[in-house]
């Protein structure tokens, strides 16, 4: 059984309830077991031109299913939430968006049915919408490709992006 942390982010519609969604329809899939899950921030979009800001959360999760398994589940997820992949474009406004950040220490880039699936994810390390939930959950786990902690890496970010606890941003 693989320990994986997935990183949960909506932008539109009713963000806490596409990402409270999101990680109950994780945890009712056969082969995944969510164990824990981080507090909702308020995130200052990254790499997109939105005005909207995200809620973001990470669960840690038990799951028996393969790499590729795990990744179409948490497409089907996002489906079922009324994610259009390509409608919204790379990095558009979205209901709902589930990333694997880590599956047990693995480092994995293969490319299955089409899609290339990189574990770690190739941006968490640059992303403080990442790494603050993560501090919560895991604070000591090491990243496999940069051999830091999670704490380490945070402590590097160059220009983090704007994160709060949901509901404490003062507009």
């Amino acid at each position: 059984m693989a320990l994986v942390y997935l990183s949960l982010g909506s932008n539109k519609g009713d963000r806490v309830g596409f990402i409270q969604k999101a990680s109950s329809l994780l945890n009712g899939f056969e082969g995944i077991n969510v164990i824990q899950s981080s507090s909702l921030y308020e995130t200052e979009p990254w790499g997109v031109e939105s005005d909207n800001w995200f809620v973001n959360a990470v669960v840690q999760a038990k799951t028996t299913l393969t790499p590729d398994s795990l990744l179409k589940q948490c497409q089907k997820i996002e489906s079922m939430l009324g994610r259009n992949r390509e409608e919204e474009g790379k990095y558009g406004d979205r209901n709902i968006d589930i990333d694997i950040l880590f599956y047990d220490d693995k480092i994995i880039s293969d490319f299955f049915d089409g899609q290339q699936l990189i574990i770690p994810h190739a941006h968490f390390h640059e992303r403080a919408f990442t790494l603050v939930p993560m501090l919560e959950l895991a604070p000591d786990f090491v990243h496999p490709v940069y051999k830091k902690t999670i704490s380490a890496l945070h402590d590097e970010l160059e220009n983090p992006e704007m994160v709060y606890l949901y509901g404490t941003r003062i507009e």
